[in-house]
């Protein structure tokens, strides 16, 4: 349809164009969830939108071991791990999943915990002792990379094979507060503080199954957030830049683009680990500020036919 002319401050000369489709577009957008029992930060998340799993992190003081998991509407609180950890990792799902990694008010540690939807049950430890490190893959076969504590901060690998914990190829940098996900053989890994750049990094990087390589930065550097998603479709949540932000960015697998923002800017959060277009955020700290209980949702632009029945000539 092509309107123009009448009347005007410049009659005759106005032409607007109007275009109609037969697809009605659903922006992406957060809803507020449930809020958790627990407000806490430097904790773990795993799983779905509708089937959710947070675990471990840090009250200030004291360290929890705390499990929640979310069914979409509201968190109910589980049986504890075995032993408390913030700037604890992980990765898995609501049934089966997996924490290593974490620090206490002892030494850090390497110590391995499965999930089975009810309890943890202690596992082999990890080659060596971290936290502040980051997860993926699945609970049988899952990864963990980076970590610290500075100045040995890491850039290695390690692969676990649902018994036991083997060497994997290194990322590119020394690396930690950062986050990664999808399968073991198929990942991403994004953001974080990079000591041998004395910053924080937009870095993105893939992992193979055996070696990592680079891929498109972020926008928006950034440390202590959260993504979930896969290595072609990902969305990338909060973090400090150099305070707690509500920036988020959506993942191809090649390049990153600014999405819709969250409601609350909070770091050291966790959330989701499967999908990029239905996922959720829990938990961190409103830096500076208190630590969180509200959980978020971000469901991903929709499209859809506004008309039942048409045909083409």
């Amino acid at each position: 349809t092509l309107a123009f002319g009448g009347t005007s401050p410049n009659p005759g000369t106005v032409v607007e164009e109007f275009n109609s489709s037969t697809n009605v577009i659903t922006s992406a957008a957060f809803a507020s969830g449930g809020n958790m029992g627990t407000a806490r930060r430097a904790l773990w998340g795993c799983g779905t939108q509708t089937a959710g799993l947070i675990f471990g992190g840090y009250v200030g003081p004291p360290v929890e071991a705390k499990t929640e998991e979310y069914n979409g509407t509201s968190w109910s609180e589980q049986n504890d791990l075995n032993t408390a950890g913030y700037h604890i990792a992980g990765t898995g799902t609501q049934t089966a999943g997996l924490a290593f990694a974490r620090g206490n008010s002892a030494p850090i540690m390497p110590l391995t915990e499965e999930y089975n939807g009810t309890s943890w049950s202690e596992q082999n430890d990890m080659g060596t002792a971290r936290y502040v490190a980051s997860g993926f893959g699945t609970q049988t076969a899952a990864a963990c990379v980076g970590g610290g504590p500075s100045p040995t901060t890491m850039n290695d690998t390690e692969e676990y094979d649902g018994s036991s914990w083997t060497a994997g190829g290194n990322y590119p940098t020394t690396i930690y507060t950062f986050c990664s996900c999808g399968p073991q053989t198929a990942a991403m890994g994004s953001g974080g503080y990079s000591p041998a750049s004395s910053a924080k990094t937009n870095l993105t990087c893939h992992y193979n199954g055996s070696s990592w390589t680079t891929s498109g930065s972020m926008n928006v550097a950034r440390s202590g957030h959260w993504v979930s998603g896969s290595q072609t479709d990902a969305i990338v949540m909060g973090g400090y830049n150099p305070s707690a932000t509500v920036a988020t960015e959506q993942y191809n697998g090649t390049s990153w683009v600014t999405g819709v923002s969250s409601a609350t800017a909070r770091g050291s959060l966790a959330g989701s680990s499967t999908t990029g277009s239905s996922a959720f955020i829990a938990g961190g700290q409103t830096a500076p500020g208190p630590n969180s209980t509200a959980t978020e949702e971000f469901t991903g632009e929709t499209s859809a036919t506004n008309i039942t029945d048409f045909t083409t000539s």
